[in-house]
């Protein structure tokens, strides 16, 4: 054992079972600084890529989302407003499109950091966040019709006309977007801190009203326009997906009760077959006897030897 390993009574320290992985070096922090640099080019070069990309299809990105409101005319007001809208556009898309590398890079920043623990619960649930933001749009765009009919429906012909920017409609569309993508998250933290000890299920359970409270507060808050649509439906889903956390966490432990039932029994069946090789299997018995004689013999030869001339000199008496 190592002097690091005594403590000064000679005794060992003990050696934490959960520490982070390290690969026998510690960064400085100039290397972490450079790390983050790292990361931080890949990921801007991805959303660099995206955005291009973007661009390309600004036209027809453009005709999509307007298709809910129905074709209405959209005005800009600023000589380069079109290429303004078509640019934030451009660059939503990039988003979308370099969030898989953006997180990645993120968490293979990270999880050097977390122990093993942390990054075996984390690390199923990382792909998951990108089905259930791209979920979340599609609600959005599911949405964005009625939110959209509800506060046109004010219109007075002729004395109170709507003449929509380009400017205000896609950022309410982006908005909206963005709200519904990251409520869709909701049901992962709730799983993943569930997972990590730090919110058992009968808090959940015990919860529930105080959830529903603060899920209408939040919806009320985040939703853009004032449309009284999208909070209930956020709000609907919001809850939805807090029955469903619970629903998973439970099928989660109960996988994880069953897991250890069968490690258990595994390990009970490996042991009773030890025991019964020896009573079941005379030839393995002997061998075994016969593997601790030769031991004996090769530990106190001179013991083994008096014990043939004891054997020799008892045999006529037989």
């Amino acid at each position: 054992m190592t002097d690091l390993e005594l403590g000064r009574g000679g005794e060992p320290l003990p050696v934490p079972t959960d520490a982070p992985a390290t690969d026998g070096s510690v960064m400085s922090l100039v290397d972490h600084l450079s790390e983050l640099r790292r990361r931080i080019a890949i990921a801007a070069v991805a959303l660099v890529i995206g955005t291009a990309i973007g661009f390309v299809l600004s036209e027809q990105l453009i005709t999509l989302l307007t298709a809910p409101i129905g074709g209405q005319r959209l005005i800009y007001l600023e000589l380069g407003g079109a290429f303004t809208v078509r640019l934030k556009l451009a660059i939503m898309v990039g988003v979308v499109i370099a969030l898989p590398v953006v997180i990645w890079q993120l968490w293979a920043f990270v999880s050097p950091g977390l122990t093993a623990r942390e990054r075996r619960v984390a690390r199923p649930w990382i792909p998951a966040m990108l089905g259930f933001f791209a979920l979340g749009v599609l609600v959005a765009y599911a949405v964005l019709p009625a939110a959209a009919t509800f506060l046109t429906g004010f219109e007075i012909p002729g004395v109170l006309v709507m003449e929509l920017t380009a400017d205000a409609y896609f950022g309410f569309v982006t908005m909206l977007f963005l709200v519904f993508g990251a409520v869709m998250q909701f049901p992962i933290v709730l799983i993943v801190l569930n997972r990590l000890g730090l919110l058992p299920v009968a808090r959940l359970r015990s919860s529930r009203r105080y959830a529903i409270l603060a899920i209408v507060i939040f919806a009320v808050v985040a939703t853009p326009g004032g449309d009284p649509i999208s909070p209930l439906v956020m709000s609907a889903v919001m809850y939805a997906l807090y029955e469903a956390a619970i629903l998973a966490i439970v099928w989660l432990d109960k996988g994880d009760v069953a897991r250890e039932a069968a490690d258990a029994a595994a390990a009970a069946a490996a042991e009773a077959a030890d025991r019964s090789v020896a009573a079941d299997d005379p030839d393995a018995a002997h061998a075994a006897v016969a593997d601790s004689d030769v031991a004996t013999e090769g530990a106190h030869p001179a013991a083994a030897d008096d014990g043939a001339i004891a054997d020799d000199t008892a045999a006529p008496r037989l």
